[in-house]
């Protein structure tokens, strides 16, 4: 999905073409509900096991559970009967002596500090929340066609054929549909989600301490308000050394600097050449054979640089830049947030539990932006504009476009070149690749080596701190 949408907006940026408004608003809702399923999965089913003790479930009072969860939320999940439904089945699970999807974790840790109770609610709000993802993948098919790989977009706007009185289009029926399920989105992240971020995160207050790394930041604008492209519900901007005060703003995908200072080295990553290029003169020529340097070479991962510096990227960029420039959710989230952490501050966001707590406030914000581009889409089509698409025209010569996307796991690029409407290169500079990138040629390392950096570690045998850092 993301990279659908990073690869037209490529195009479009380079052929200089505009999209319909109606064209804008479905795509921005795809991209509204495909991060909701992202940071939900991103924290329930691939982190929270990290913080979260299975085998301490049973020992757990599911009444009491109950009393904790209602006293953090007025979700009506947080029955004691929930409770007690899911604690049956992790009883079930460890009775059979086969634990399944749970073998491999680390339970009994001594870095696990959860009450039982604690643990019991997580748990529960896990399995819940695979029925939430769910609506959110819901979405994206409605207005996809299909999910995941999208099949809606075309260059120039979507596919989606807009006719009220047609059961084969996109209908009122079908945008109610969306509507309801945005809604139920929303609840589960204000209720559930956010509130239990906080929580955990309450029960390890060193984790707002630990895995900082680099502390350069970006993000891209995105959710376009309108097909021009020139005003963005999604804040973005680049900060330095920490200090989201000194912010620069980016306005639009226009700018000429982003453009220019963008470039990945390959020094110590299993590529050819040693040059740090510029995406648009970028090459990605595997190297392997007996004659790789494998004393200096360790990752197939690029290490994209911005003006030569290492970037963090992510919800906590995008959070802490919608912060310090006022961006009315983004403050409102933030503060409900940090006013549900002891001890919570702007600077403990840049941290392991911090980004969780950033991905949970940006979800929160997108609940609401949903709700106002489903509203700009349905009073557009009201005002009796059903155009989806603008015809590309591909000029002779050669024309260079980037296309932004600020995804659920940070700024996404597509740099590509087109000579005579023939693609000459293509490259895509990925949210994972600035975050995982490895060391450059000046020896500097990305931001998951700089974020293990004086991380504690209970048992080498079982580094479940390491895991900790690099899944936030």
């Amino acid at each position: 999905t993301v990279h659908a949408m990073a690869s037209v907006r490529a195009v479009e940026d380079a052929i200089g073409l505009e999209i319909p408004d109606n064209a804008q608003y479905i795509r921005n809702l795809i991209l509204i509900a495909h991060s909701l399923h992202d940071h939900i999965v991103h924290f329930y089913h691939l982190s929270a096991l990290d913080f979260v003790d299975i085998l301490e479930i049973p020992k757990a009072d599911p009444a009491k559970a109950a009393a904790i969860a209602q006293s953090l939320s007025e979700w009506p999940g947080n029955s004691a009967q929930a409770f007690k439904a899911a604690q049956d089945k992790v009883k079930a699970v460890a009775a059979s002596g086969q634990m399944g999807i749970f073998t491999n974790g680390y339970w009994g840790h001594p870095a696990m500090k959860l009450s039982p109770e604690l643990n019991l609610i997580a748990f529960a709000h896990y399995l819940q929340a695979l029925e939430y993802q769910r609506k959110a993948l819901s979405i994206v098919a409605i207005l996809g066609s299909k999910t995941p790989h999208i099949q809606n977009l075309t260059v120039g706007g979507v596919a989606n054929a807009i006719n009220l009185d047609s059961q084969a289009t996109l209908n009122m029926e079908k945008l109610f549909q969306v509507k309801l399920l945005l809604g139920e989105l929303s609840a589960f992240v204000q209720q559930v989600y956010l509130p239990d971020v906080a929580a955990i995160g309450n029960a390890y207050p060193e984790w707002f301490t630990y895995g900082k790394g680099v502390t350069n930041y970006m993000a891209a604008a995105d959710l376009p308000l309108s097909g021009k492209a020139d005003k963005f519900d999604l804040p973005g901007g680049i900060f330095f050394g920490g200090n989201p005060g000194a912010q620069k703003p980016f306005k639009d995908w226009k700018s000429e600097e982003f453009r220019k200072a963008v470039a990945e080295d390959v020094t110590h990553a299993f590529y050819e050449g040693n040059a740090s290029l510029q995406p648009w003169k970028g090459e990605t020529k595997p190297a392997y054979g007996n004659g790789v340097d494998v004393d200096n070479k360790y990752s197939w991962v690029k290490a994209p640089r911005y003006n030569g510096e290492p970037m963090q990227v992510g919800p906590v960029a995008q959070v802490l830049i919608g912060h310090a420039q006022g961006h009315p959710l983004f403050t409102k989230w933030t503060n409900a947030a940090l006013s549900k952490i002891k001890g919570g501050s702007l600077n403990s966001l840049q941290s392991t539990m911090g980004r969780h707590a950033a991905r949970a406030i940006r979800a929160a914000v997108l609940t609401e932006l949903a709700e106002k581009h489903w509203q700009l889409l349905v009073d557009n089509i009201n005002s009796g504009d059903f155009t989806i698409h603008n015809t590309p025209g591909f000029p002779i010569g050669t024309v260079e476009g980037v296309g932004q996307h600020e995804a659920p796991r940070g700024l996404l690029s597509h740099w590509i070149v087109i000579n005579n409407g023939k693609i000459t290169n293509y490259q895509a500079v990925v949210p994972s690749t600035w975050n995982a990138s490895p060391r450059d040629a000046k020896g500097v390392p990305g931001p998951y080596e700089a974020s293990l950096l004086d991380n504690p570690v209970a048992d080498p045998e079982r580094p479940l701190e390491v895991l900790r850092t690099i899944h936030s």
